[in-house]
């Protein structure tokens, strides 16, 4: 059956109070934000003894980390910011099994200065699709050296969007090392939200081969086209809304086809892990009880 997580990083909290939130909400695995109140990746460094603490404190309470966010932007046109953000995604590629997952989730960015999720006329460059994929073969190598597995998540927003983005990306770098993140949601844009079945279909169609972990948001189409966050406690991948024609809520407040969603999901992934995102903390309940329902109706 497919298990149902959460991300920790919608817990703003010290680690201790994080892991009994989640276990207090009947969560079996998590997507591990290295975000707490008490220790913070992004401002100091990690180390084999800090990863060690974290992950056995979820492992005491049962709750597997079934992957690590790195999430930045490794084409920022900035060069400076482009090499920390892609030292950072490196640091948690190195750690990622001391975490307790060999899995580490990022986007590819995008050649906006302001955004990492904001569309850029250079992201269409031919040129710039190229110097991507040689940073992700540099992570792919780097992961393959560290036991790790670099796991890419589009967004139609970022340099790599489409499914046949995707498919390129893994025939041009070819490692054992790259996996993808299978979030249905990032594939919709003005047009391909008018085939919500038939977008859902071709994701897996084409890509189901390369899918480790799932994430489950849903979409809309959005009233405001400007670049949407949330009021929450939460690093900014965590109060990201949608950008452009397609807004990202919660689990079940969108139009998203969950039935076929989680039946495609379950048909080559009968024991995938689904972290539910985009939500506060007085959603959870809601949205885990949309996902809860969905499975068992489906009965996956």
């Amino acid at each position: 059956m497919i298990s149902v997580g959460i991300f920790t990083g919608y817990y703003p909290f010290a680690l201790d109070e994080v892991v009994r939130r989640i276990k207090a909400s009947d969560f079996n695995c998590v997507q591990l934000d290295v975000s707490f109140k008490d220790f913070d990746a992004t401002k100091e460094p990690l180390t084999k003894e800090k990863a060690h603490w974290i992950r056995d404190a979820f492992r005491n309470a049962n709750l597997p980390v079934v992957a690590v966010s790195g999430y930045t932007n490794i084409i920022h046109p900035d060069p400076v910011k482009r090499k920390a953000n892609i030292d950072f995604l490196k640091m948690m590629l190195r750690y990622a099994r001391d975490l307790g997952s060999p899995y580490v989730a990022s986007e590819t960015g995008t050649y906006n200065a302001e955004s990492d999720w904001v569309w850029h006329e250079r992201n269409a460059n031919p040129a710039v699709f190229e110097e991507t994929i040689g940073i992700i073969k540099d992570l792919a190598k780097y992961a393959e050296d560290w036991g790790s597995t670099f796991i890419v998540e589009n967004y139609v927003n970022n340099i790599i969007g489409s499914v046949e983005q995707l498919e390129t990306m893994f025939r041009e770098v070819h490692s054992p090392a790259l996996g993808l993140l299978c979030d249905p949601t990032n594939y919709f844009d003005d047009k391909t939200i008018q085939d919500v079945n038939g977008t859902l279909n071709h994701v897996f169609d084409r890509l189901s081969p390369y899918m480790k972990i799932a994430h489950a948001k849903d979409i809309a189409i959005a009233a405001d086209t400007s670049e949407k966050h949330a009021d929450i406690d939460a690093d900014e991948s965590h109060t990201f809304r949608g950008s452009g024609a397609v807004e990202l809520p919660a689990a079940g407040l969108g139009i998203l086809n969950y039935d076929l969603y989680v039946r495609r999901l379950a048909v080559d992934h009968p024991n995938i892990p689904l972290i539910i995102e985009h939500l506060d903390l007085e959603d959870i309940p809601r949205a885990k009880g949309f996902v809860d329902a969905t499975l068992r109706r489906v009965g996956v």
